[in-house]
């Protein structure tokens, strides 16, 4: 996540960039969403699942979560990239420094020692039906290192490290054009190729333990990083214009609608196997890194152009929920998770669950975002 760009006129001369804020909460949603989901039949890991056994209700799920996988959270890391060299010239490399490690390792040390052993032990006591108090429980707890959802935030917190120690040395700075639609997709193109090579030693699921990350995603989270940077420094988000946000758009619906049916029902009537898809030397896994990347830079693409016309006015609706988005990040697993818990038992089948705890969780979760910045203190971390 990175901070809200709301600021005092008197302090910033610049003109508010609202879109991107309002971006950001439309991400916060479908990461909501997301989890969500995969509590209900989606593919992923997550606390608590109740998955649905009906296979058309699986495959929109699972289209759901892939079509949020291949761009929402690459999309974040460019957002926050995007905010990074202007922070860094105003404080200073120590006091960026000490403000990332404020911003992002606070959140991460509290996660990890309070939010993580609290979720487990929901799960634990009311999913399990284990008899237990949360003292008893904690007597053989071993998990204290465990960033869960916030391993976004420890991967944001590396980059902005290694990107202190590049600047040291290195200007950073590059002077080019925003790419037309064909360096966009070449570029799409690469990082395919890049992901489909690690895939091969990492893939799709395996997670570094504590830290929580799927390094098979990685080459696009560090390349949107990059992009971030670069863009802020050649003002590409200005050069975003509607009709190429249309071309984008029709692209990734294609993918959506066309392009990722096909490669199930491709697979299924050659009798492949859809562990494949996960990695290996295969073309499986090779065309899902293709669908990926075109998929989810379009969507970026699209979204951007379109958030920058349509989002651009102030909301104050809007701007309370992005300054509450970051919380929101923080602390939607306990919301959703407990949400979840709450209707196991109900005789109801799972997509009913999906229906009733989704639009609770969105609501849960944003409106416990913003009480947690009532706590003093609170606001100067989040």
């Amino acid at each position: 996540m990175l901070p809200s760009t709301t600021s005092s006129p008197v302090t910033n001369p610049h003109p508010k960039i609202n879109y991107l804020d309002y971006t950001r909460v439309l991400l916060t949603l479908l990461v909501i969403l997301h989890h969500v989901c995969i509590t209900y039949g989606a593919p992923g890991g997550w606390y608590f699942r109740q998955p649905t056994t009906q296979l058309a209700a699986l495959f929109g799920l699972t289209l759901f979560v892939a079509t949020n996988q291949s761009f929402f959270m690459g999309l974040f890391f460019l957002l926050s990239a995007y905010f990074v060299e202007p922070s860094y010239q105003r404080k200073g490399a120590r006091a960026f420094v000490v403000d990332r490690l404020k911003r992002l390792g606070i959140p991460l040390v509290f996660y990890s020692l309070v939010l993580s052993p609290i979720l487990n032990f929901l799960i634990y006591r009311y999913g399990h039906h284990q008899k237990a108090t949360f003292g008893q429980f904690l007597t053989g707890y071993d998990d204290w290192i465990d960033s869960g959802v916030l391993w976004f935030v420890a991967a944001l917190l590396l980059f902005n490290l290694l990107y202190v120690l590049l600047r040291q040395r290195y200007s950073l700075h590059y002077v080019t054009k925003l790419p037309p639609m064909s360096g966009i997709l070449l570029f799409a193109l690469v990082i395919s190729a890049v992901s489909f090579l690690v895939r091969l030693v990492f893939p799709v699921g395996w997670v570094i333990p504590g830290l929580g990350f799927q390094l098979c995603y990685f080459p696009q989270y560090i390349a949107l990083f990059a992009v971030g940077i670069v863009a802020r420094q050649n003002k590409w988000l200005d050069g975003l214009s509607r009709p190429e946000g249309k071309r984008f758009s029709w692209l990734a619906l294609g993918c959506i609608g066309i392009g990722f049916p096909l490669l199930f029902v491709v697979s299924t009537k050659l009798g492949l196997s859809m562990k494949n898809f996960s990695g290996g030397w295969n073309s499986q896994s090779l065309f899902l890194c293709l669908w990926e990347q075109l998929t989810g830079i379009s969507i970026s693409v699209a979204l951007l152009s379109y958030s920058k016309r349509y989002w651009n006015e102030k909301n104050m609706l809007l701007d309370k929920l992005a300054r509450s988005a970051y919380s929101t990040y923080i602390f939607h697993p306990l919301i959703v998770v407990g949400l979840s818990l709450l209707v196991a038992g109900l005789a109801l089948d799972p997509l009913l669950k999906l229906g009733l705890v989704a639009p609770l969780a969105i609501i849960g979760s944003f409106l416990v975002g913003r009480l947690v910045l009532m706590i003093p203190g609170a606001d100067t971390v989040l």
